[in-house]
């Protein structure tokens, strides 16, 4: 039941909230949508969820069509973006999960008819299999943007690795929260980064207590369905 599966994410971001003496509503549910039909997400949204993601492209437009009518639904592009399809999906989305070039906040900043709010992706991990800037690699981005005009960094985003311990976890957690610190500090127009975009299903609770203020839950939402 989605209801009962919800009201475990917000049992587990109070608890983690609680331990890091955080508000629970300083941190942004985005439930992840892609292993559900958009039945099962609109009974999320019913349930007073309404920010969505996706992480392809076809299937966000899919299930935007399908939800048309649930107009204070936030949708949110988690997945890398090729720059090719920009223009058919960055004037429908509300927030970017993974900015990881400098050629694609170009395409970005050519298509977009708004401010798109962007989170740069980090691959703090170093994995080869993940896409994203290296740690060193992110003030150097950042202040390439300070001329754009539609691309805002409102964050930093990563993934710790499935097969983490929680120690190893925290250290990835607690990197990307100095970076996002140390970008703050630059005070760049263009590059706010207030927010951290960090934590799914395994490992929410952690990312909480580091600091997200985005967390990305899928299975723990859909998972017994």
């Amino acid at each position: 039941m989605i209801s009962d599966n919800l009201n475990g994410v917000y049992q587990k971001i109070t608890e983690a909230c609680v331990k890091a003496k955080r508000q629970p509503s300083d941190v942004t549910l985005v439930a992840v949508t892609k292993s559900v039909d958009a039945v099962a997400a609109r009974q999320l949204v019913e349930n007073g969820v309404i920010n969505l993601a996706e992480n392809r492209v076809d299937k966000l437009l899919e299930k935007q069509h399908d939800l048309k009518d649930q107009t204070a639904i936030k949708w949110h592009l988690i997945g890398n973006l090729q720059r090719r399809k920009v223009k058919d999906i960055i004037n429908q989305i509300d927030y970017f999960h993974a900015l990881d070039s400098l050629r694609l906040a170009q395409e970005i900043e050519k298509r977009a008819e708004t401010e798109i709010k962007c989170f740069v992706e980090v691959n703090i991990s170093g994995e080869a299999s993940k896409h994203g800037f290296s740690p060193e690699e992110v003030l150097n981005f950042v202040n390439e943007l300070k001329t754009f005009q539609k691309v805002k960094v409102i964050g930093l985003m990563t993934m710790a690795p499935l097969t983490a311990t929680e120690a190893e976890i925290r250290v990835i957690f607690k990197q990307l929260k100095k970076l996002q610190t140390t970008v703050q500090d630059l005070e760049i127009e263009q590059a706010p980064c207030s927010e951290l975009s960090m934590g799914m299903s395994n490992d929410f609770g952690i990312a909480i207590e580091e600091g997200s203020t985005f967390i990305r839950v899928g299975r723990m939402l859909f998972g017994a369905m």
